[in-house]
C-alpha cells in the first residue's frame, strides 16, 4: 500500500515558486542557498549518528560506529572554514547560531556569574537577555529573570551612544573595570555597525574576560572582509549562523583564533557545550552541504558581501530621499546587510510588515529605539543578502525603494513587484 504524499508536495511546489520567483525577500537572517548546497543535502547521511569528534589513525573518538565518510566531511568542513575566517580552532557541529550561543553558555557560565550584553531594545538577540539562555545560565534559585532588584539575576547591558546604534567604547571599559564580568557578549539582531570590539578586547584580556562576539547576523560579511574582523580584534569566541549572510545551510558554527595557552583555558567550554552539553547527533545530512557553501564563500565571498553592503546602503539612500525615515542617517543607513525603517507614523511596523506582505513583500517589524514593546515596534528591519544573490544591484534597489514607500502607504503594488522579481530570478556568486 502507497503513502499519499501529493497534497504534501503540492505544497512544497507553491512555497518554492512563491519563495524562488514572485517575492522579494528582504527578511534579514534568511537566504536561499545554492543549487549545490541544497542537492548534497539529500543524502544517507540524514539517518545516521556520529558523536563526538571524528576518528582520528589509531584514536577512537565517535561512540558510534560506521563514521568513516562523515569523519572526512566534518574534518574538511573544520580546516576550510578554519582557512576562510583565519582562524586556529573552528566546530561545526552546533545546528544553529542560537545552539552555538547555547554551547558555550552552557561549557563557560555558572549560576551567580555575571554578563555583560546588548539589551533586546539596543538590537541585542533575545537570546542574550533575561528570559535567554545567557540570563536563565546565570541565575540562581530564588532569583528573578527581571533585570534590578535585590534578587536579579547579573545581567547588564552595554552602554550606548547618543544615537543608540553603536556600543560606547569607552563607557564599555568602565563598566568592564567596575563589574569585572565573567563574560562580555557582542552582537545584535538589529546590526547595522561594526562593534568596538579591540577598545573593549583590551582591557578584558588585561582582566582575564572572555569575549563572545555574535556573528549570526554578519558573518559572511566578516567572510568576505565587509564589516569588521573579531578573531584578529580579540574575540574569545565566534559564533555565526550559516544560512544568513552566509548563505549555506541552516547551521551553527563557533570559532576561535586562540594561542595555545588561550586555547586550553576557553576552548573546552565550547568542546563540552557543544557536546554533551548543547547537541547529541548534529545533522549530518547538512554538513555537507556547509562544506560546500564554504568553499563557494572562498570564491564568491569578498564580491558578494562587497555588494550586500553597496545594496543595503542604496536602498536605505533612496528610501530616506523619498520621504520614509531610515534610521542612522548620519552614519550613512548603515555597513551591514540590512537597515531599520521607522514606520510609526503609517500604523507601526506589525500593520506595515503585513500590508507588505499582501504585495508579496516580505520582511518583519522590529524594536528600533525608545520601542518599549516588541509585540507593537515602530520599526522594520530590511535585509537584502537574498535579492543581493539574485542579482539585485544599487539600481534595483532603487526600484525596489519605490515600491516599499508606495506600498507602505497603502497602495497596491503587487504586479509590480511581480515585474521586479522575474528580473532577478537567477542566482548569482555560485
Amino acid at each position: 500500500m502507497t503513502v499519499d504524499i501529493s497534497d504534501i508536495e503540492n505544497i512544497i511546489a507553491q512555497q518554492e515558486t512563491w519563495r524562488q520567483t514572485q517575492c522579494i525577500n528582504l527578511i534579514a537572517s534568511e537566504n536561499t542557498p545554492s543549487n549545490a548546497v541544497r542537492r548534497v543535502q539529500n543524502s544517507d547521511f540524514m539517518g545516521r549518528y556520529a558523536e563526538g569528534h571524528p576518528n582520528e589513525p589509531g584514536k577512537v573518538n565517535r561512540y558510534y560506529q560506521g563514521t568513516q565518510y562523515i569523519d572526512q566531511v566534518e574534518s574538511l568542513t573544520r580546516q576550510e572554514i578554519m582557512r576562510l575566517f583565519g582562524a586556529r580552532q573552528a566546530d561545526v557541529r552546533p545546528i544553529s547560531g542560537n545552539a552555538a550561543n547555547t554551547a558555550l553558555a552552557l561549557g563557560y557560565l555558572r549560576g551567580g556569574d555575571t554578563v555583560i550584553a546588548n539589551s533586546t531594545d539596543a538590537g541585542g538577540h533575545i537570546s542574550h537577555g533575561a528570559v535567554g539562555v545567557f540570563g536563565r545560565r546565570i541565575q540562581n534559585r530564588g532569583q528573578s529573570l527581571k533585570i534590578g532588584g535585590a534578587k536579579a539575576i547579573n545581567l547588564h547591558y552595554l552602554p550606548l551612544t547618543e544615537d543608540h546604534y553603536h556600543v560606547d567604547g569607552k563607557k564599555t571599559v568602565e563598566l568592564v573595570e567596575q563589574l569585572s564580568p565573567q563574560l562580555v557578549i557582542l552582537g545584535k539582531s538589529l546590526f547595522l555597525f561594526p562593534e568596538p570590539l579591540s577598545e573593549i578586547a583590551a582591557v578584558c584580556k588585561e582582566k582575564g574576560i572572555p569575549i563572545l562576539y555574535d556573528a549570526a547576523h554578519v558573518l559572511g560579511l566578516i567572510a568576505g572582509g565587509q564589516f569588521q574582523a573579531p578573531l584578529q580584534e580579540g574575540t574569545t569566541w565566534m559564533t555565526g549562523s550559516t544560512h544568513k549572510t552566509f548563505p549555506g545551510p541552516q547551521r551553527g558554527v563557533i570559532l576561535g583564533n586562540l594561542n595555545p595557552e588561550e586555547e586550553k583555558k576557553y576552548w573546552p567550554a565550547a568542546d563540552r557545550g557543544v557536546f554533551p552539553g548543547s547537541s547529541s547527533n548534529h545533522h549530518l545530512h547538512s554538513l555537507p552541504a556547509l562544506l560546500v557553501a564554504t568553499r563557494e564563500m572562498e570564491t564568491y565571498g569578498r564580491e558578494y558581501a562587497a555588494q550586500i553592503v553597496r545594496n543595503a546602503q542604496a536602498l536605505g539612500k533612496h528610501l530616506d530621499e523619498l520621504g520614509t525615515p531610515v534610521e542612522a542617517r548620519e552614519f550613512g543607513y548603515t555597513r551591514s546587510h540590512m537597515i531599520a525603517v521607522n514606520v510609526a507614523q503609517w500604523g507601526g511596523g506589525v500593520e506595515v510588515a503585513r500590508t507588505l506582505e499582501k504585495n508579496d513583500i516580505i520582511l518583519n517589524y522590529n524594536m528600533l529605539p525608545g520601542d518599549t514593546d516588541p509585540r507593537n515596534p515602530s520599526g522594520l528591519r530590511i535585509g537584502v543578502p537574498e535579492m543581493t544573490r539574485f542579482g539585485m544591484d544599487e539600481q534595483a534597489m532603487g526600484e525596489l525603494a519605490q515600491l516599499l514607500h508606495e506600498a507602505i502607504r497603502g497602495k497596491d503594488v503587487k504586479e509590480q513587484v511581480h515585474a521586479l522579481r522575474k528580473r532577478f530570478t537567477i542566482m548569482k556568486y555560485v
